[in-house]
């Protein structure tokens, strides 16, 4: 009976620890997205994390401003990538992002984790 127990704890205690790394730590996806920089900001009640928010532009006018657009929600992990962030705010940029499943409170509010950004000279 004591063996039987031991293994499902063990059983148990697995799957969850598998679950935990699939839905926080996991990488669902990575890519690179380009855009304008519209907002970066250091936020929070309790944690406080670095939230992005990048104008995504199918077409541009001529005087390079965005029309058609979507909005792309992010969160910076690493204070030298949003000390960058904080110097190209308004200025077209490329981000390198990984999508993870789920979010943690310490690491943003949305599971988009850029962590790399170049300033775009079109």
């Amino acid at each position: 009976m004591r063996k039987t127990l031991t293994i499902l704890t063990l059983c148990i205690f697995l799957a969850g620890s598998g679950w935990v790394y699939w839905k926080y730590f996991f990488t669902y996806s990575s890519g690179y997205r380009s855009g304008l920089l519209q907002k970066f900001s250091y936020k929070g009640t309790l944690f406080k994390t670095y939230e992005g928010e990048m104008i995504l532009s199918s077409i541009r006018s001529n005087m390079n401003t965005p029309l058609a657009s979507e909005k792309f929600l992010f969160s910076v992990v690493d204070t030298s990538v949003a000390k960058k962030m904080e110097l190209l705010q308004g200025r077209m940029i490329t981000v390198h992002y990984q999508n993870k499943n789920g979010t943690l409170p310490w690491r943003g509010d949305t599971p988009f984790i850029v962590d790399s950004v170049k300033a775009e000279t079109f």
